[in-house]
């Protein structure tokens, strides 16, 4: 596995491929999953992050249930899935980028109807030691 994340500056068309083929697989894993996929996906690639921001997910039960008030169910399946994709989708953006993901966070948001797949992946070796922190206090 290689360190380089695919969307390092000196070769964007290799960035926009891997944005494109981490944003279908995600489209794909959750229309597997769900039984529909989202509308649209875009795939954000900085550093050692990548988040996918997928549109309209909602399947037409999950729309329902909204409109009658179970929100809160409603996000506790999409947080299922997304648990039970977890391995997938891992797996998938490792093969894509040759770099291991070392934490997955993901959300939905149901008006507008959003949600968020983020990798954060290994530091590069370039990187190790490198990274600033803000002081919180």
């Amino acid at each position: 596995m290689s360190n380089e994340l695919p969307g390092d500056p000196a070769d964007p068309q290799q960035a926009q491929n891997a944005s494109t083929a981490i944003s279908n697989l995600i489209v794909r894993l959750l229309s597997e999953y769900t039984g529909r996929g989202p509308r649209k996906a875009r795939t954000y690639m900085s550093d050692d992050v990548i988040s996918v921001v997928v549109r309209d997910t909602l399947t037409k039960g999950e729309q329902s249930l909204v409109r009658e008030g179970h929100e809160d169910h409603v996000l506790a399946t999409r947080e299922l899935y997304q648990r039970t994709m977890r391995a997938a989708i891992v797996e998938g953006v490792e093969e894509i980028t040759g770099r291991k993901v070392i934490a997955f966070l993901s959300a939905n948001h149901l008006d507008p109807d959003l949600g968020v797949e983020t990798m954060i992946m290994e530091p590069r070796q370039s990187d190790r030691g490198t990274e600033t922190t803000a002081d919180a206090g």
